[in-house]
């Protein structure tokens, strides 16, 4: 008589990447619903991972704090985005890169359609989530400035370049993502991003084509005219983190 077959050992769910994208993303979606309801300051992390089904280590296995949880995958993505840069064949033109590498930073989005609308909502009302938000844009127009920088370097005007096309590839990917969002994600968003970063490729070498006036030692020199009601300290302070950027 043959014995019976031992079952096979199950892998725990956070065992796997698949495996620990769910979990990440029924925390999130466990935090938002209850962000909506009871409001993000008033919701605890004990009631997010109650109602996810999992204890507080793995809250913080997967998140520092309530607002990380907004934002799950972003760290991983934006390390993903630093390897694909690396990795990039160095003849391929730049700017078309930086495209192919905003569409990867879209997938992110378009992947868990329910976690993305739920934040764009809730990024809407809670300041301290916008302000992430921001910040975490920021961290990829840095990458982007920094791979241009490296295929510009020593051409004139090599690093306003490279910062002027991160903005403009990263401002493109953020309006495409804003209208997809706003549709309730029934846009095609992919297609309309290739169109937009087009548009951005093709006006940026327009701009090159058209030689600098020389300017002589000694000349004064505008760098621009802008009304605002700002402050001229805000105004200066501006101007100084813009070019401390470049450097």
């Amino acid at each position: 008589m043959s014995e019976p077959a031992t079952p096979a050992a199950k892998t725990r769910t956070g065992r796997t990447p698949h495996g620990r994208r769910r979990v990440r993303s029924a925390l999130a979606l466990a935090a938002m619903e209850l962000f909506a309801t009871k409001g993000f300051e008033a919701t605890t992390v004990e009631e997010i991972t109650d109602a996810a089904g999992v204890g507080r280590r793995t809250f913080f296995r997967y998140f520092r704090s309530k607002e990380d949880v907004v934002f799950p995958g972003h760290d991983e993505r934006l390390a993903e985005v630093v390897e694909r840069l690396a990795a990039a064949d160095p003849a391929a033109d730049p700017l078309a890169v930086l495209g192919q590498t905003a569409e990867v930073v879209l997938d992110m989005y378009l992947a868990e359609p329910e976690v993305s609308l739920k934040r764009f909502e809730l990024t809407r009302e809670v300041s301290a989530l916008r302000d992430k938000e921001i910040a975490s844009i920021d961290r990829y127009q840095r990458v982007f400035a920094r791979f241009l920088r490296d295929r510009y370097a020593g051409e004139p005007g090599g690093d306003l370049r490279a910062a002027v096309a991160a903005a403009a590839v990263v401002a493109a990917h953020n309006h495409v993502l804003r209208q997809w969002l706003r549709s309730g994600g029934e846009l095609d968003a992919k297609p309309m991003l290739r169109d937009a970063v087009r548009q951005v490729t093709a006006a940026l070498s327009a701009q090159r084509t058209d030689e600098p006036p020389a300017v002589e030692v000694g000349d004064n020199v505008v760098v621009g005219v802008v009304r605002t009601t700002a402050s001229t300290g805000v105004v200066l302070k501006q101007l100084e983190d813009a070019l401390r950027d470049l450097q």
